[in-house]
């Protein structure tokens, strides 16, 4: 009987190659390390909202006019897009001279921005391109998150 030449074995078709994620997740996690290993962290400084000293500080008579090293100006940042110093507002060229002053009496002055929530991008980088025009060396923008 030729019964049995009718009667072939199949193999099972052969699947497509297994992409594996193994490998892609290793040289993440070798980068990871990398750039970890690498990076270096920044002294992030707290705002010098007092000056510290061994005995207790009496109140002057008289605010004396000239700052001290490592002054600080703060530059308040409203939603409006105006840059407030000292309570007082200054668009552009005003807050360009008020930091060019306070830079000559004190080129370590330190300039803080404290942009609100609604600030725009755009008033924040032009507040930052006003003190480095000024001269600033010692430039920080800073957040303040409100607590709930």
């Amino acid at each position: 009987m030729t019964r049995t030449s009718a009667m072939t074995l199949k193999r099972p078709a052969r699947a497509g190659p297994l992409i594996s994620l193994v490998p892609m997740i290793d040289v993440m996690l070798i980068l990871l390390v990398f750039f970890m290993v690498t990076s270096t962290y920044l002294d992030l400084d707290m705002i010098p909202a007092a000056r510290r000293s061994d005995a207790p500080a009496a109140p002057d008579p008289a605010p004396s006019p000239a700052p001290s090293p490592g002054d600080t100006v703060m530059i308040r940042l409203g939603g409006d897009g105006i840059p407030v110093v000292g309570g007082s507002a200054l668009p552009g060229p005003a807050l360009t001279a008020l930091l060019r002053d306070r830079l000559a009496e004190d080129p370590l002055a330190q300039v803080i921005v404290l942009p609100s929530g609604a600030a725009t991008t755009q008033a924040l980088i032009s507040v930052m391109d006003a003190a480095t025009r000024a001269g600033a060396r010692r430039l920080r923008v800073v957040r303040l998150e409100a607590r709930p």
